[in-house]
């Protein structure tokens, strides 16, 4: 077809390596994430639950600059603000030098993220404005997609998915943080204050100006992190934000001389700290569904329940679906020989697995209403459990073909360590 260009194609060499060692942490994050996220579960339904919120709600923190939070606060507030420091630096690299610089490989991958915000939010208005006792207030509640959650999942079901569509939802996951966080900045901060949020810009301008400059001291660039993340808390704006800003302001492109950029050595050093400790403790405090009183038949049947549910389960996948399929055809692009659309739709019904921002956008939207909170958390918890048997199946289904590719990308004659369909003539 004239015109046509070719999407999801594998990632270059150094793509592969830098891509495959993220998401190894993130898979190791993700069962740490289940886990945590079990215990809570288990602990605040078993007699001894109300310990378990006692230790949520237990304050700590200097009063005098009003940061004396519960832990949980300081858990979404403060451990989220490194995990989306984390996503705006991943974001960087996608925008500077990934699979987002090129605005033809870009489109497909947007466009399927964008889709998957917009129809399980449609979804979620529909059924609230349609029933009673429907609140519309969480409708940004399955937008997100949880990236630890779902490579836990691939770990399992999907371990010879190939690169190109384990980056396909990486990107994915990371545009959809990106819109979440703005949701979160637009829709759901409270008592904005110009003062501080200007105060939080200057910090912004702070650290802008220290990269350009090359600086590289952590005595300069800690002080102005904790400053930017302390004046945006007390602007209004959700401080989470902070962290994705502070990450998009790094540098990405390394210096002649240089051996990598400061957006990788802090990508390595911090990931880990991310994926490992700050979000399973976020899941530890965040996923206490208490069912003791309501029970979960009730839980889930609230409205709030059920557009979660079915936007996570059915908006996910479909929005995915056709936003990445219209994209393509409206840009007549064609997928890369190895991929199949039905395996597009596989990432979709993966992408249901909605955790982390999703129980955060939950505590934002429904803090003064308990029932609904704890019916939107159950919601959410049974949905991505719901997303993840679906995808495991899905995978399955293509589990031969994708085991071939596998074995054609990891091929190593040679024994050099390189695998052999990089060193082809035309390496495809």
């Amino acid at each position: 077809m004239s015109g046509s260009h070719e999407i999801l194609a594998r990632p270059s060499l150094g793509e592969r390596i830098r891509l495959l060692s993220y998401l190894r942490d993130e898979t190791v994050g993700g069962v740490l994430l289940i886990v945590a996220a079990a215990i809570a579960l288990i602990w605040v339904n078993s007699p001894w639950g109300d310990s378990y919120l006692a230790l949520v709600s237990w304050q700590v923190g200097p009063a005098a600059i009003g940061l004396d939070l519960p832990l949980g606060v300081w858990a979404a507030d403060g451990l989220l603000a490194i995990f989306f420091f984390v996503v705006g630096l991943e974001l960087k690299h996608e925008l500077v030098v990934g699979s987002l610089s090129k605005p033809a490989q870009a489109v497909v991958p947007a466009a399927a993220a964008l889709g998957g915000m917009l129809v399980p939010a449609l979804i979620f208005v529909a059924v609230n404005s349609s029933m009673e006792r429907g609140d519309l207030s969480g409708w940004g509640i399955p937008m997100a997609t949880d990236i630890a959650f779902a490579l836990a999942v691939l770990a399992v079901f999907g371990r010879r998915l190939p690169v190109a569509l384990r980056a396909f939802l990486l990107t994915l996951a990371v545009v959809d943080d990106l819109g979440a966080i703005a949701v979160i900045a637009i829709f759901y901060s409270d008592k904005f204050s110009l003062p501080w949020f200007l105060a939080a810009l200057a910090m912004f301008a702070v650290y802008a100006l220290a990269q350009k400059m090359r600086w590289t001291s952590p005595l300069l660039y800690v002080p102005v992190a904790l400053l930017a993340w302390y004046f945006m808390h007390e602007s209004g704006v959700h401080a989470t934000v902070a962290g994705v800003i502070l990450g998009l302001l790094t540098r990405v492109r390394p210096d002649p001389g240089e051996a990598e950029s400061p957006a990788d050595r802090l990508n390595h050093r911090i990931h880990p700290l991310s994926a490992g400790v700050a979000v399973p403790i976020f899941a530890f405090m965040a996923a206490g569904v208490d069912l003791r009183a309501i029970g979960i038949a009730s839980a889930i049947t609230e409205p709030v329940a059920i557009g979660v549910i079915l936007g996570l389960v059915l908006g996910k996948p479909i929005g995915v679906f056709l936003g990445a399929w219209l994209t393509a055809r409206f840009t007549r692009a064609s997928l890369a020989p190895d991929i199949a659309w039905r395996d597009i739709a596989a990432i979709g019904v993966l992408a249901g697995v909605g955790f982390t921002v999703a129980l955060l956008i939950a505590e934002l939207a429904y803090d003064d209403n308990l029932l609904r909170l704890e019916s939107a958390k159950g919601a959410i918890l049974a949905a991505s459990l719901v997303a993840a048997l679906l995808a495991a199946v899905a995978l399955r289904l293509r589990g031969r073909h994708h085991s071939r590719v596998f074995e054609e990308e990891n091929r190593d004659d040679d024994g050099d360590g390189i695998p052999d369909v990089y060193q082809q003539p035309n390496p495809r």
